[in-house]
């Protein structure tokens, strides 16, 4: 790899990350047009199913799955209004939510792909692709991600919670697809083109914090 490569992946790795999101969204998008149920779909569910489903489990997976509905996602942004100092984060956060969720609504009207049936632990309506929870939850809690790296000085605490809320992005995606409204492919879309998303807001969200040196001002 040449150096001058090596300068290019640098600077801009952030939007070859996005397109790379992009495309690999685009493709399962199409695998979804041409196919009602992807072979990943179905070997992941008989997996679920069949060797990782029991009653402990299950319930944990139901509180995890709580953790990203809108009401807790609402109630953490109201109380980022109430108590952050800096209202301009607090606005950020809400504005983040708003759009999310209007994307996906609207990716999900236009492709309208019916939710799997048949394995459904718990009762969801409206339609499948990408998944919502997914989704709107990594762009939120990605969002909280972003402000602790840029906010909080402390590295072993900063990378502490980054982590433990990264795995909590991961688990409320798998807990769509072991509690059976979702398939393995509505949640990996959710998170692909939630990271692209992020991407873009977080570029925009950079220059009106004003943040420099690493701090939010």
């Amino acid at each position: 790899m040449t150096e001058k490569l090596k300068k290019i992946i640098k600077k801009d790795y952030k939007w070859i990350i996005l397109f790379i999101c992009v495309i690999l969204f685009l493709a399962i998008l199409e695998d979804v047009f041409e196919y009602e149920t992807l072979a990943l779909d179905t070997s992941v569910y008989t997996i679920v199913v069949e060797k990782i489903r029991n009653p402990i489990l299950t319930d944990i997976l139901k509180i995890i799955t709580n953790l990203g509905s809108a009401f807790v996602l609402i109630t953490i942004t109201i109380l980022s209004l109430i108590i952050l100092k800096n209202k301009k984060i607090g606005l950020c956060i809400t504005l983040n939510l708003a759009l999310s969720t209007l994307l996906n609504v609207l990716l999900k009207n236009i492709i309208q792909r019916p939710r799997p049936e048949g394995y459904r632990l718990i009762e969801e309506t409206g339609f499948s692709f990408p998944s919502g929870h997914s989704m709107v939850n990594t762009a939120f809690y990605g969002l909280l991600i972003y402000l602790i790296i840029k906010n909080v000085k402390n590295k072993k605490l900063k990378y502490a919670l980054s982590i433990l809320i990264s795995i909590l992005i991961l688990a409320i995606g798998f807990s769509r697809i072991y509690l059976g409204v979702h398939y393995t492919s509505d949640v990996l879309a959710g998170f692909l083109i939630s990271v692209a998303y992020l991407i873009v807001f977080t570029t925009i969200l950079h220059d009106i914090l004003k943040i420099e040196k690493g701090e939010i001002k």
